[in-house]
């Protein structure tokens, strides 16, 4: 009997122990990567035990909560330039930052068959509104625009684009049919290599600045345990199969 209790009491202990490790990290990502997200911490949460607590935005409007004190431990970019600044005026530990992703723009619809693979489409003139994230804001949204400029059909669309905050709300402004179509990431439509729902132009990397992703941990995580954990996991094979199935490249 004096076996079965000091085991029980081994047990307990081991497990006031864990409680006690476990700790929670705080992480600003930009929307585009959001999805992707989601999948990552579940799988940092059953790795390490520690919760990931994520505040989702538009990578400008994300910046200057930080810059405003924020208690943000973590920050995913849509760029590489916002995570530059931040280390500049000091608001990162220095040495941190990485390129966790190279994200892909998409022109999609929500409806099958409206977008062709060639994103011919954008030279019609049937369709009223075509919806971007603010490029002053998003990466994503100064992509588009770099984008239509390429293609010498910027003039053309001006008066009929409509801007989403982030990148997210020009998803819901497609899915809602308020937009019957516009630039998106593609991570946002598509998962393990496969389109969502609708219809999707991949937008070559040549018609735009290439979208690379940074992270960096801030100065309130320097301390923490789980946010450097999280950033290490952001580096393993689990999480970079799980950035890959969202159409990211390496």
């Amino acid at each position: 009997m004096r076996r079965v209790w000091t085991v029980a009491a081994a047990l307990a202990a081991w497990m006031l122990g864990a409680q006690a490790q476990a700790a929670e990290v705080s992480v600003a990502v930009a929307a585009n990567f959001a999805a992707p997200l989601k999948r990552i911490a579940a799988a940092f949460e059953q790795h390490s035990g520690h919760r990931v607590l994520s505040a989702v935005g538009s990578t400008g409007s994300l910046y200057a909560q930080v810059v405003h004190g924020a208690p943000f431990q973590v920050f995913l970019s849509a760029d590489q330039k916002t995570i530059v600044r931040l280390e500049a005026e000091g608001h990162m530990a220095p040495g941190t930052r990485h390129t966790y992703a190279t994200g892909r723009l998409a022109l999609w619809s929500a409806q099958p068959r409206m977008v062709d693979s060639q994103g011919e489409v954008l030279r019609g003139t049937r369709f009223q509104r075509l919806a971007i994230a603010n490029p002053k804001l998003a990466p994503y949204g100064a992509a588009a625009l770099e984008t239509l400029d390429h293609l010498g059909l910027r003039a053309q669309w001006q008066p009929r684009i409509v801007q989403g905050e982030n990148i997210a709300q020009v998803q819901q402004f497609i899915a809602s049919g308020n937009a019957p179509l516009g630039f998106v990431a593609l991570s946002q439509v598509m998962q393990e290599g496969r389109l969502t729902g609708g219809s999707v132009w991949v937008v070559p990397s040549s018609l735009h600045t290439p979208l690379k992703q940074d992270a960096a941990l801030l100065k309130r995580g320097v301390d923490s345990a789980a946010a450097r954990a999280f950033m290490d996991f952001l580096r393993s094979e689990t999480a970079r199969a799980i950035i890959r199935a969202h159409g990211y490249e390496d």
